[in-house]
């Protein structure tokens, strides 16, 4: 770890950071748009804790792949999903623990929604605390987790920028939930574990949200960490001398402590790299605004860009921010382009059919 740097000021609700790794002697290459995976361990103390109220020692043998073992305590920081409960394990926690009768009536398959409000905020170690009478056999108690996955983060630079490294921009999860500090095991993981110790990485290619040729324009919509893969896009036009024109929408909570990046996408719009910058502070004013009112607000001039060829790039939250995106989208193509909702729909689908419109969300 280069670089761990708190982007979000004075104010934020949220601790988001920029993280700078070095690539050293890897020979790692990515192009923007790509992402990185990012194979963290678990919170050695919480480790220490599910070993303990298991009953175990933790130099205890467990199987970690075909034909491998290693220490318990080992596995449970490297190799096992710690935090989450699987279906195996809270079946388990049903069958063998007097006091819980009410988990054993929500692991009826009918009562889904039910189990899911239950399980919120709750951890495998709230379930063993809370019925010591539960005692598992390392290798059983292994069984009963999944594989710890890594996660994958959008890379915020350029090589051709930043020819030694690779940048990531990461909120931190930390939040609290029956009384109990909780933590994001990844980005926790880049935020209090990685100053002296080798970050495991491993770029993965995204060949559906990759630049377009230089003479293309582009529109950019990245609120919140959704700005990682654009700050790369514009570090790569302008080290390319690219002549495609670049449009960016940007949003956040509020402008004076969550405008990442901001300084750098002044620069490049004073450079002349920028061509238009667009920003959505929902929280400074008494009503709301978010980037796809942005985009409604400069819909003329959005759709003159989309009719002479643009390409659409979004990044960031599926649930909602893609959706208001997408649909804004679509009633500007069809307000702008005086088109019926059934053509304004079929230009968006032909968009997304010639790769002009792309996605990055989850």
């Amino acid at each position: 770890m280069l670089v761990n740097r708190q982007l979000s000021g004075a104010g934020s609700e949220k601790d988001t950071r920029h993280f700078e790794i070095s690539l050293g002697d890897s020979g790692f290459t990515f192009e923007p748009g790509d992402s990185m995976a990012v194979y963290a361990s678990n919170d050695p103390q919480l480790v220490e804790e599910v070993i303990g109220a298991i009953g175990a020692r933790g130099d205890e043998p467990v199987p970690v792949g075909k034909g491998q073992t290693t220490t318990l305590r080992e596995a449970l920081l490297r190799n096992y999903s710690v935090t989450t409960p699987t279906p195996k394990f809270l079946k388990a926690v049903a069958e063998r623990a007097t006091a819980a009768p009410l988990l054993s009536d929500l692991l009826d398959p009918e009562k889904k929604q039910e189990l899911q409000a239950y399980l919120w905020g709750m951890e495998v170690i709230d379930f063993l605390l809370q019925h010591p009478s539960l005692k598992f056999a390392p290798e059983e108690f292994v069984s009963f987790l999944t594989k710890l996955q890594p996660r994958l983060y959008s890379i915020a630079n350029s090589l051709r920028a930043f020819p030694d490294s690779v940048h990531f921009i990461v909120d931190v999860i930390r939040y609290e939930s029956h009384g109990r500090q909780r933590k994001g095991v990844a980005s926790a993981f880049l935020a209090e574990r990685c100053e002296q110790t080798p970050v495991p990485v491993y770029p993965t290619s995204a060949k559906h949200f990759h630049l377009p040729e230089n003479e293309v324009d582009i529109i950019m919509v990245g609120p919140g960490t959704g700005i990682a893969p654009f700050r790369a896009f514009l570090q790569e036009r302008k080290a390319q001398g690219a002549r495609g024109r670049n449009w960016l929408f940007f949003g956040a909570q509020r402008q004076k402590c969550d405008a990442y990046y901001g300084d750098e996408f002044e620069e490049m719009r004073r450079d002349g790299i920028l061509t238009r910058y667009d920003c959505a502070y929902s929280r400074d004013q008494a009503h709301k605004v978010y980037v796809q009112n942005r985009m409604m607000e400069n819909a003329a001039e959005l759709w003159r860009w989309l009719d002479s060829g643009a390409q659409f790039y979004v990044c960031g939250d599926a649930s909602r921010m893609a959706k208001d995106v997408d649909a804004a989208l679509r009633n500007i193509v069809q307000e702008q382009g005086a088109k019926s909702p059934e053509e304004a729909n079929a230009y968006v689908e032909q968009m997304k059919a010639d790769k002009r419109y792309k996605r990055d969300v989850y």
